[in-house]
């Protein structure tokens, strides 16, 4: 600060506490001071006026910051100190430098000190906004995460060999209650969730809210995993019993999945990443679940192949293969199976029973089968073209029971099948039969309008599902689909025979048509034949086929044939 004249009237000029410090004898001492100095800070220019022992405690610390940057042989120094009051805490933003030139016996310092303690208290009321959570003042995902943090660094240093916990609580029903009974219940649901959970935990256990309707709790567990058994059973009994939520009494089914690391060696992230694996696998059997090894590097597999799939779809990655369907009887080909293919660029041919289920998952189902119905009619479309004539083949489509729940069907057959100019008699629709007994009023209208269009049914996977009689006879369906698992060395197992004959003759008597899958060799085709088998497919006539080869295998078929 050269050139400056440290006078008092250039104290006055400043908007904040501000003084001139010498040190005499190894101490600080106040020469100087504005207004807002004297009247925040009296206890520094007089200290017989600090009465209070936290006044003693914040002067001292002042002082120890002055007479070390008295010695450090720096210009400046920013620190913060701060002051207890009757109203809390105050907090003071100082920055010490050298005053030079005044023409003093010895170099003096300027202090400045600016209030910010409502700044500090602005930041910590956001801070408590950013992690909790504003329905039930729970910690929330963030909160959760510095939550275990905490117990982690305070378990680590008084007993490392203990394990750290991490239980996830997902209140299953939570979304029906959001539907049904709006908005304002599910709140209401979930404040008396998390009271119960306060009730049940102990004081060694943390709680929070880490979404919707997740629930998080962590404990350090002295006694390993039976530590996190007891409280989940305890979790479990809390709640058991019903919710009355306005005049309606429910009750809560929660899937709780857990994990588990020394503690020494827990990362906060993971625990709960693979708590929340293991409460996705609790959901689906009904019981707590403890997270196995390689559970969240398949949920990231998935993750990834659904990133891939995503955009294959967008950029036309997938083909489409087609198995011939060939009457048994006169050994022509009456029509092929769709099946998508997918060959990733990177990761190679990614098989049906990995891309299927990761598409179902997310929802890309849709999509994918949109996709294939349009596909498998253009091709037909281009062998009309190819042979010049309308070729007598028909091409089958398998739709999933989420697309089935999920889109218009019949609309979107309706578009495809105008979009391509193909008549609606050379398309078959293959549905399993959980797509059909899961919203049985749903599947009947569905089917009695593809009727109308004149689209084949095939209910897939025959003998597989939970289909009963009844439906079986009510559902207008054209083709039982054995699966293959029933034809595959059928020869050889009476068991499996048997069950052919069943479906064989229970589809007769219906007046149903049957397509056996998984036909092998000559001897199963001249067997199903016999017993009144009106289509097959395998490898004994032909491996799924690119669109080229396929119609050269028809066309070879029927020349053949002639």
């Amino acid at each position: 600060m050269g050139g400056v004249d440290p006078n008092i009237a250039f104290l006055k000029a400043l908007p904040h506490g501000a003084a001139l410090i010498a040190c005499h004898e190894g101490a600080p001492h106040f020469e100087q001071w504005n207004e807002e100095f004297e009247r925040k800070f009296p206890a520094l220019i007089e200290p017989g006026k600090a009465s209070a022992q936290d006044d003693q405690a914040w002067i001292l610390n002042l002082h120890a910051e002055i007479m070390d940057f008295a010695v450090s042989g720096r210009a400046l120094r920013r620190f913060e100190v701060e002051r207890l009051c009757p109203i809390g805490v105050e907090a003071f933003y100082c920055s010490l430098g050298w005053v030079e030139g005044d023409g003093a016996d010895e170099p003096r310092m300027l202090l400045n000190m600016v209030d910010r303690t409502a700044d500090r208290r602005v930041e910590e009321s956001l801070r408590r906004e950013l992690v909790s959570d504003s329905l039930t003042a729970l910690p929330n995902r963030i909160g959760f995460g510095e939550l275990i943090e905490e117990m982690i660094e305070t378990g680590a240093s008084s007993d490392a060999q203990a394990q750290l916990g991490v239980l996830i609580i997902d209140l299953v029903r939570f979304g029906r209650v959001n539907q049904a009974l709006g908005s304002m219940a599910g709140d209401e649901l979930i404040l008396s969730v998390a009271a119960r959970l306060k009730s049940c935990v102990a004081d060694d256990a943390a709680i929070a809210r880490i979404g919707g309707n997740d629930f998080g709790l962590c404990l350090v567990a002295q006694n390993g995993i039976s530590d996190v058994i007891a409280l989940a059973e305890r979790v479990n009994a809390a709640l058991s019993g019903p919710i009355r939520l306005s005049n309606l009494t429910i009750s809560v089914n929660c899937a709780i999945g857990c994990s588990l690391a020394p503690i020494g060696h827990a990362d906060p992230d993971e625990l709960v990443r693979q708590a929340q694996a293991a409460s996705r696998t609790a959901k689906k059997s009904g019981r707590l679940e403890v997270y196995r090894a390689g559970e969240l590097g398949a949920a990231r597999q998935r993750f990834f192949l659904e990133s891939r799939l995503r955009d294959a779809l967008t950029r036309d990655g997938l083909t489409l293969n087609y198995q011939p369907m060939v009457d048994l009887a006169s050994g022509s080909v009456v029509g092929f199976e769709a099946l998508a293919r997918w060959n990733d660029p990177d990761l190679g041919p990614v098989s049906p029973n990995d891309f299927i289920p990761v598409a179902e998952e997310s929802g890309l189902i849709v999509q994918l089968g949109r996709w294939a119905v349009n596909e498998a009619l253009r091709q037909l479309a281009d062998w009309d073209f190819m042979a010049g004539e309308i070729v007598p083949l028909k091409v089958s489509v398998n739709l999933s029971s989420i697309q089935i729940a999920r889109d218009d069907i019949a609309a979107m057959i309706a578009d495809a099948l105008a979009l391509n100019g193909i008549e609606g008699n050379r398309l078959t629709i293959e549905l399993t039969e959980s797509a059909l007994v899961d919203d049985p009023v749903k599947s009947r209208e569905l089917l009695e309008t593809l009727k109308r269009a004149n689209i084949a049914v095939a209910m897939d996977d025959f003998g597989t599902g939970f289909s009963n009689l009844a439906s079986l006879q009510s559902l207008p369906i054209d083709v039982l689909k054995m699966d293959r698992s029933f034809v595959t060395d059928m020869l050889m197992d009476k068991d499996k025979l048997a069950i052919v004959r069943t479906i064989l003759s229970l589809s007769q008597t219906l007046g149903m048509k049957t397509t056996a899958e998984g036909i092998e060799d000559s001897a199963a085709a001249k067997t199903l034949r016999d017993l009144g088998c009106t289509y097959g497919q395998g490898y004994y006539f032909a491996r799924p086929l690119g669109a080229e080869e396929a119609y050269e295998f028809w066309r070879e078929r029927r020349n053949s044939a002639t």
